[in-house]
């Protein structure tokens, strides 16, 4: 800034051109420096795929023993698969700007649908099938385990 004022330069326009004319030469004149090597070190520049893996949020959560998981007040349904997503589960849910969410479970995603409520419990057929198991009734009063232990023993005949 010290230089453009000294030149009694004012406009973005002139200031353009003193750096393109003057400065810039002198500048790197003085602080260029030759790289050690040719190679190049940087990185190239990551994907959309790979940005988009970025900026996202992601939340663990379980899945239900309906195959349910639950997520800010929203239920997603997922689709039961052979090898993927036991039930009691830990899965991450993750979701984007746009509201898209999906779900991971050990690398894989899972396909999923949003529902508005859980499913219904089927009613269990084990309890009906089953008899009731009865309680056993206390034993009588004059039950022998009523009896004290010397009553219970015949008595001692003594010789006359």
């Amino acid at each position: 800034m010290k230089k453009l004022r000294r030149k009694k330069i004012q406009s973005y326009e002139a200031a353009n051109e003193y750096l393109d004319a003057e400065y810039l030469p002198e500048d790197n004149r003085r602080f260029a420096r030759a790289a050690v090597s040719a190679e190049d070190y940087q990185r190239k520049k990551p994907s959309a795929t790979e940005l988009d893996e970025v900026f996202r949020l992601e939340t663990e959560r379980a899945i239900g023993n309906d195959w349910v998981v639950r997520h800010q007040n929203r239920l997603l349904q997922v689709m039961r698969q052979s090898r993927y997503a036991p039930a009691k589960g830990k899965v991450v849910v993750c979701e984007w700007e746009d509201a898209k969410v999906e779900i991971g479970y050990r690398g894989e995603r899972l396909i999923h649908e949003e529902i508005a409520t859980r499913p219904a419990a089927p009613p269990c057929a084990t309890a009906k099938s089953r008899p009731q198991r009865r309680l056993a009734e206390p034993p009588q009063a004059n039950h022998p385990w009523r009896k004290r232990y010397q009553q219970m023993r015949p008595a001692r005949r003594t010789a006359s």
